[in-house]
């Protein structure tokens, strides 16, 4: 398949065929935290469901979104993305904080969503830097 439209070169052409977004390690997090970040969701009040629950799932999920739809682009808009990536992982802390002053979340749920926030917000930066780095060369 074509690279342009970010697919890895194979000749196998299936449903589990990858794009290459998929092998960062950045995404693979980002899709861990999705899962916990809906699982907790999952505990909050009702009247919850179109706030803060609803603000705090946005936010993870535009993380991975915005890693894979970056990385179609050239390297340029790719690292534009990664800083919109960088900048939910933020607003992820902002909504880990509110929900667990407000009783919703625990102190180890809490630890693990800012853990969650900082590997991935670590692992952007050194993808940023590396790009930054090709594109100087």
């Amino acid at each position: 398949m074509s690279s342009e439209f970010g697919v890895m070169s194979s000749e196998k052409k299936d449903i589990d065929e990858k794009f290459d977004f998929e092998d960062l390690l950045v995404y693979q997090k980002s899709l861990e935290y999705v899962d916990f970040i809906y699982k907790i969701t999952a505990n909050f009040p009702a009247r919850e469901t179109y706030g803060l629950s609803d603000q705090f799932k946005r936010a993870v999920v535009s993380i991975c979104l915005n890693i894979a739809e970056g990385s179609g682009g050239s390297k340029a808009e790719f690292q534009r993305f990664l800083i919109i990536s960088r900048r939910s992982a933020r607003e992820c802390i902002a909504a880990t904080e509110i929900a667990c002053r407000q009783g919703f979340i625990s102190k180890d749920e809490r630890r693990i969503s800012r853990e969650y926030c900082r590997e991935i917000s670590k692992m952007l930066n050194g993808l940023i830097k590396s790009i930054r780095n090709k594109g100087s060369t």
